[in-house]
Formats: C-alpha cells, sequence, structure tokens
C-alpha cells in the first residue's frame, strides 16, 4: 500500500518548481505610441481656414452723380439700326437648303441659302443648244453667201461680153444681197442667244443666297421645301430668308416734342440708359434732327449716335434718354474715360474708419487700405489701392492677421 502510494506522488507534478510567467508590454507600447503620433499630427495639420475670393478687375466707368439734374431735355425711345435688311431672293424657287440661324455672324457675300436650281440649269442648257443652232446656221450660209458674192462677180464680168442678161447680174445681185442680210440676221440672233445664255446664268446664280452686308442673323424666315419669292403672291409663299443686322450701324431715335426741340442741337452730348441696364450710363450725341414735324403727335425725330458701342446693346431695346449742356459733355467726356477696378462690396471692410480689404498672394492674407468711389450694384469701384487681377477676400473675418495662410476657393 505504502509503494503505491509513493508511486502516485511521484507523478504528481511539483508546481513550485515552474518559474512565474513574465507580462510582455509590447502591444501597450504599440498603441501609445499610435496615439501618440496621431495627436502630434493633429495638433501640427494646416489649420488655415477656406475663404471664398472675387478677383478685382478694371472697367471704364462715368460719375452719373456729376450728370445728375443737369440734363436740359429728357426723352425716351429705342435702339434700331441704321442697316437692316430681309434677305429674300431675286427669282421664285423652293429653298433647299438654309445655313444661317438666329445669333449667327455673317460676312458680306456669305451663303446664307440656297434654291432648287433643277428648271434654271435645264432652261441654262437649252439656251446654250439655240445659241450653238445659230452658230451652225451661220457655217451653213457662209459658203452660200461666198457663191453668191462669187456668181455676181462673174454675171458683171459676162455682161461686158454680152454672154449675160441685164436680168442674170440683178438675178446675180439679189441672191448675194439676199444672202449677206441672212447672215447679218443670223449673227443678231447669235447675239440675242448670247445674252439669253447670260440671262440664265445670272438666275441660276441667283438660286445661290448672299449676305449684302456682314452682320448678325436676328430672325431665320424660312425652311427647306418652302417657297420663296421676291413678291407676295399669297398662301405659303415666303418673302424672305432671313433678317440681317449691322450691329455697327446702331443708334437711338427718339421723339421730341416740338414745344421743346429748341434745345436740341446736332453734335448736343446725351447720356443714354437702356432699359435692361438702369446704372449703366452710355455716352452718345445727336446725330441729326430730321427736318420734318409729325402732325398727328407734334413730335420731331431726333436720331442719336453711341460714342461707343457695345455687344449690350441691341435693337429694339428701350432707352431714356438726357440731353446734355456744355458743361456737362466735359464732365462726360472726363468720366468715360476714368478707368476703375472694380470689387465685390462684400471684399471691402471698414476698420477705424477706413476702407481695406484683404488682399490673398502666395497663400498668405495681405491687408490693404483702399479708396472706394461709385457702388453699382453688388459691385464698388476702388480708386486707389489695388491692382486690376489681384485676388481679394470676400466677407474679411474679423479674425483676419496680416501673413496668416488662407485657403482660397470659388464662390
Amino acid at each position: 500500500m505504502s509503494t503505491n502510494k509513493t508511486s502516485l506522488d511521484a507523478l504528481r507534478i511539483d508546481r513550485s518548481a515552474i518559474p512565474a510567467k513574465e507580462t510582455s508590454w509590447a502591444p501597450v507600447v504599440i498603441v501609445l505610441l499610435l496615439i501618440g503620433g496621431g495627436l502630434a499630427w493633429w495638433m501640427l495639420r494646416d489649420k488655415s481656414p477656406a475663404v471664398q475670393t472675387a478677383t478685382a478687375r478694371e472697367q471704364v466707368i462715368s460719375s452719373s452723380s456729376a450728370n445728375s439734374g443737369k440734363a436740359v431735355l429728357n426723352a425716351s425711345g429705342y435702339v434700331t439700326a441704321r442697316r437692316a435688311a430681309t434677305i429674300s431672293s431675286k427669282i421664285t424657287g423652293k429653298v433647299t437648303e438654309v445655313l444661317v440661324e438666329e445669333g449667327m455672324k455673317v460676312e458680306l457675300d456669305q451663303v446664307l441659302a440656297r434654291l432648287d436650281p433643277a428648271q434654271l440649269d435645264a432652261s441654262l442648257r437649252l439656251a446654250e443648244a439655240q445659241r450653238e443652232a445659230i452658230r451652225k446656221s451661220i457655217d451653213e450660209i457662209a459658203p452660200t453667201l461666198k457663191f453668191a458674192l462669187e456668181e455676181r462677180e462673174r454675171m458683171t464680168g459676162l455682161i461686158k461680153t454680152g454672154a449675160a442678161s441685164d436680168s442674170d447680174v440683178r438675178r446675180a445681185e439679189a441672191e448675194a444681197s439676199l444672202q449677206t442680210a441672212k447672215l447679218e440676221r443670223q449673227k443678231a440672233e447669235l447675239i440675242s442667244a448670247e445674252r439669253q445664255v447670260d440671262t440664265w446664268k445670272q438666275q441660276l446664280d441667283d438660286a445661290t443666297i448672299r449676305a449684302p452686308f456682314a452682320g448678325i442673323v436676328t430672325s431665320k424666315n424660312a425652311q427647306p421645301g418652302e417657297v420663296i419669292s421676291p413678291m407676295s403672291s399669297g398662301g405659303f409663299t415666303r418673302t424672305g430668308i432671313c433678317t440681317v443686322v449691322d450691329m455697327s450701324s446702331l443708334e437711338i431715335q427718339v421723339d421730341v416734342s416740338e414745344s421743346y426741340i429748341n434745345r436740341v442741337q446736332a453734335e448736343q452730348p446725351v447720356e443714354a440708359t437702356l432699359d435692361a441696364y438702369s446704372d449703366w450710363k452710355i455716352p452718345a450725341k445727336v446725330i441729326a434732327i430730321i427736318p420734318t414735324a409729325d402732325r398727328q403727335k407734334a413730335t420731331v425725330k431726333v436720331r442719336i449716335g453711341f460714342v461707343k458701342l457695345d455687344p449690350r446693346i441691341l435693337p429694339e431695346m428701350a432707352v431714356k434718354v438726357a440731353f446734355l449742356n456744355a458743361a456737362v459733355a466735359d464732365a462726360l467726356a472726363k468720366s468715360a474715360t476714368q478707368r476703375s477696378i472694380t470689387v465685390p462690396k462684400s471684399a471691402v471692410q471698414n476698420s477705424n474708419g477706413r476702407d481695406v480689404v484683404w488682399i490673398i498672394r502666395d497663400g498668405k492674407l495681405e491687408r490693404r487700405a483702399v479708396s472706394t468711389g461709385t457702388a453699382v450694384g453688388d459691385d464698388v469701384a476702388i480708386t486707389a489701392g489695388i491692382a486690376a487681377g489681384e485676388t481679394v477676400a470676400l466677407n474679411p473675418a474679423s479674425t483676419f492677421v496680416d501673413g496668416a495662410k488662407i485657403t482660397a476657393s470659388k464662390p
């Protein structure tokens, strides 16, 4: 029994002999390093705020305040084109091709449309064939005329010897005269046939409709398949392909009451304002006073020309005009040539009684004191302080400081 107990005790594991397990700190260290690196990145990252920006732009401005209340007469009218035409064809025909659209710019002699040339081409070939037939007739008459002339000479010689009678001589002369007349008639018919060929060639060329002057297409009046004619013939016949306006001939026409026409003179300065752009003062001048009155309206028509045209000025726009005196003319001329820098109003900040803007250069803020001028809409004129093309910050924050990094973004 004791022997068995001794054997079992020998098989028991002595745990006091196993060394204690050491704790591993490697995972903890790695986690702490990751946390520390993330914290350092967050603290050192670029914290420059993003701000909306705009570009300072240069433009011509006019001082409307200087002209306010200085007009000797006010009137209203419309922008008209001195040179405008509805382009039609010289012949009647079916439209096969229209090469223009509204708003397209066309040059002198540019092809606008084409008509069906089949009938004209057939008529031209017929006229050319008739001309060729007349030429053949002339070639046919030539030897006959030559024989008649030789026969007349021979008979004239024979009558001297008595071998021919006077009747034979007269017969030979009549035949020579007849053949000569036939030849002259055929030559005249050849000239007529050539003129006929020229006529059909011209009509064939007229089937191609071209622009009579350079301008802008304002309306398209015909489509392929329609019949067009230079005269109105009723039904579905068109009388025009398109309307072309020479934008360089735009002017203003106003009706001035007879009672005040004495206040208007040729070359008088005018300030025009389009209804579409009420803040835009356009320099203009009187071109002519039409020397007749409208008895029904008791008005006199006055033509006014723009000093400088602008793409925003369009035909048939409503416009108001102010006829100015000589003193205001000088002010208007100066204001028309004065150039100014404009920026959005939201870019200007008032600091200690002064207007300042924040320029963004190389990703950094730069404070700039400026002098402001006339405000037009959402923009304000800057008369001094910045140059055209510089980038300004919109809605600048009170925390902005010189040299601070900034991230620019489009508005």
